[in-house]
């Protein structure tokens, strides 16, 4: 979980290790980030911008759609038979994808 907190005293940032003297701070996996060091490991998108929910496996950081990618469950659709990628938006009918 990702959460942007008012700095109320500095902080070491868990990416760059400096001292964060932001305004705002974020708060994830029990350490304190700026925002421009808590990155996806992948696409190096910044998980603050993104919402509130982070992945990590496999000692990344990974925002939903790159953990989808890697290690989600892919399936095939019914209709077609073509493989549905992990992230893609799906449908459900009783067993059917």
């Amino acid at each position: 979980m990702l959460s942007v907190q008012p700095d109320t005293k500095p902080k070491g940032c868990a990416g760059c290790n400096r001292k964060i003297k932001d305004r705002y701070l974020l708060k994830a996996l029990d350490k304190y980030w700026h925002e421009d060091c808590l990155k996806c490991a992948c696409c190096d998108c910044r998980l603050g911008e993104v919402g509130s929910t982070l992945y990590t496996k496999a000692n990344l950081i990974l925002c939903r759609r790159d953990y989808l990618r890697l290690f989600g469950v892919t399936g095939n659709c019914a209709a077609c038979s073509k493989l549905i990628p992990a992230f893609e938006m799906v449908m459900r009918a009783k067993d059917n994808v």
